[in-house]
């Protein structure tokens, strides 16, 4: 199987709230489109620093983290952010990768979402088995 690549957006959860509660227009919440690596080997949703920046997102903790190379690194985790893929829509906390490194959408927030790779198309799905909303187990 290749790379599965999907495109999610990426809103600021600070700045929903600020909207929901009326402090600031629709307009004025910081939101973007990126395209992500999707990783279910990952763990969490990581994003590089230029998205961090765009979003305005605030440090929440520090986390050590294994990269790809068997690296320990010690990043920052940032949130919440909100992700939103097709109909589905999820709130998380990020780890920030240094510099421009390539946003990753990892298991945590794709179980969130119900959603699914498609290895035969190499596609990020919607389960097909609850094409309306998400479904948890609570058991």
């Amino acid at each position: 199987m290749g790379l599965v690549y999907a495109d999610i957006e990426l809103v600021s959860g600070d700045d929903d709230v600020l909207y929901r509660r009326g402090f600031i227009n629709k307009t004025a919440v910081k939101q973007m489109t990126v395209k992500a690596l999707v990783d279910s080997g990952a763990y969490m949703l990581a994003i590089n620093e230029t998205v961090r920046v765009q979003l305005d997102l605030q440090t929440i903790d520090k986390q050590s983290a294994e990269l790809a190379d068997g690296t320990q690194v010690k990043l920052d985790v940032v949130g919440p952010v909100i992700v939103n893929f097709a109909n589905r829509s999820t709130t998380c906390r990020a780890m920030v990768l240094p510099g421009d490194a390539e946003v990753l959408l990892g298991a945590i927030p794709m179980e969130d979402m119900d959603v699914l790779i498609n290895p035969r198309e190499q596609t990020l799905v919607v389960n097909p088995a609850h094409p309306y909303m998400a479904q948890k187990p609570l058991k």
